[in-house]
């Protein structure tokens, strides 16, 4: 899933969540996705209804998480600490979950750097700044 259209990300995790409610094997993709959506019952729901997720829209007027857009950041920090892919982000992760008192907390505070990230590079048509990323978790991580 290197480029994945909007429907086969919709599909990947409503079709997890099924499995997971169903208690199917899943692949170790499908089981990290799963542990994330556990997490947030918020999405339950919702994922549970195959059928208007390809059809649901999450503009920022109607003021609705977009649950897939949110996933999948869990899923991309949970891929980056796995390999510390920028290096030092598992490190800056650990101190996050210690200051925060949560992995859950700490992945939304990297969410948050990782947001940021992707909103500059787009608005400089530019590549991500790993470096950037890294150094705004970093200052996230030291905060007091």
């Amino acid at each position: 899933m290197f480029n994945p259209s909007r429907d086969e990300v919709r599909r990947f995790f409503t079709d997890t969540w099924r499995k997971q409610r169903a208690g199917e094997i899943l692949t170790p993709l499908e089981a990290i996705a799963a542990d994330w959506i556990v997490e947030h019952p918020e999405y339950h729901e919702e994922l549970a209804d195959e059928a208007a997720a390809s059809s649901a829209e999450y503009s920022p007027e109607s003021g609705r998480t977009n649950p897939y857009l949110h996933l999948s950041m869990h899923l991309a920090i949970s891929e980056q600490l796995s390999i510390d892919q920028p290096p030092g982000i598992r490190a800056a992760h650990e101190r996050l979950v210690a200051r925060l008192g949560s992995t859950h907390e700490a992945h939304h505070a990297i969410m948050d750097c990782l947001g940021e990230t992707i909103w500059e590079a787009q608005r400089n048509n530019a590549p991500l700044d790993t470096d950037a990323y890294l150094a705004r978790i970093e200052r996230r991580a030291s905060r007091d």
